[in-house]
């Protein structure tokens, strides 16, 4: 995370606190997908954690509808996670909608969502991890 930080990868990041604990965080930052017409900047939501005593208790979705929201404020259009299928849909990430996308992954677990609706529309290509995720190169 600090190399995201420090490289100016980072676009969002949020934390959760219970009785001035830290017990949750998120972070947002850039996976731009290449395409034949161009690079289309997209985030990847990654990490996100939630303390094992506090999980179960809606911080992580709450982490996640916060983070989304703040995407959108910031006028990003897209976000691509690699996470558990059973928990991420509920936020409208769609494997559908990753499947265009060539990457390291694939899968169930391998999703997007569109923050602006149609942002996915006809899009092929490959998403290009930045430097600090250098191991899916």
């Amino acid at each position: 995370m600090d190399a995201l930080h420090d490289g100016g990868f980072d676009r969002v990041s949020l934390v959760a606190e219970r009785d001035g604990q830290i017990v949750g965080h998120t972070l947002f930052s850039d996976l731009p997908l290449i395409t034949d017409s161009g690079t289309l900047p997209a985030l990847a939501f990654a990490p996100m954690a939630v303390v094992p005593k506090f999980q179960r208790q809606g911080i992580g979705s709450e982490l996640v509808r916060c983070g989304l929201d703040g995407c959108r404020v910031q006028g990003h259009r897209i976000v691509i996670v690699l996470g558990h299928p059973a928990f991420y849909p509920r936020f409208g990430f769609s494997p559908d909608l990753a499947r265009p996308l060539q990457s390291p992954f694939s899968g169930e677990a391998w999703t997007a969502t569109e923050l602006v609706q149609g942002a996915l529309e006809g899009v092929t290509g490959r998403v290009e991890y930045p430097p600090p995720f250098g191991v899916f190169e």
